[in-house]
């Protein structure tokens, strides 16, 4: 399993990524972070179109929920270091479940020991 980032779902929807990242997006085995859901489809200006795109990607991926061992893991990260809420609610999930995160921005979580990150697009 893979924890794919909010980035990764976003650019999966363009046509020049679509072939490097379908493949993670459209994986049942992997998942996505409550705070990645909330963030693509909380979007202020998403379209008609993307709602139905993301949405169809929700019934793919298994939308991991933030339970009491995440939150006090996105806690100590945030207490050390200096991360935006949403990206140590993800890296604590990676955390939590023991996997790699598929991710654009890699410099987001480098600073966060343990967390392992693989950057799919060149």
């Amino acid at each position: 399993m893979y924890l794919i980032d909010t980035n990764i779902l976003i650019y999966s929807g363009e046509s020049r990524y679509a072939s490097l990242l379908l493949p993670y997006v459209t994986d049942t085995a992997n998942g996505v972070s409550l705070i990645s859901h909330i963030e693509t489809l909380g979007f202020h200006r998403i379209t008609p179109a993307q709602i139905t795109y993301f949405g169809s990607l929700f019934k793919i991926l298994r939308v991991l929920p933030i339970n009491d061992a995440i939150a006090k893991e996105a806690i100590q990260i945030r207490q050390n270091r200096k991360v935006a809420l949403g990206d140590a609610i993800i890296a604590a999930t990676a955390l939590v479940y023991d996997v790699e995160i598929v991710t654009r921005n890699t410099v987001d979580f480098t600073a966060i020991p343990h967390v392992k990150v693989i950057n799919p697009i060149p």
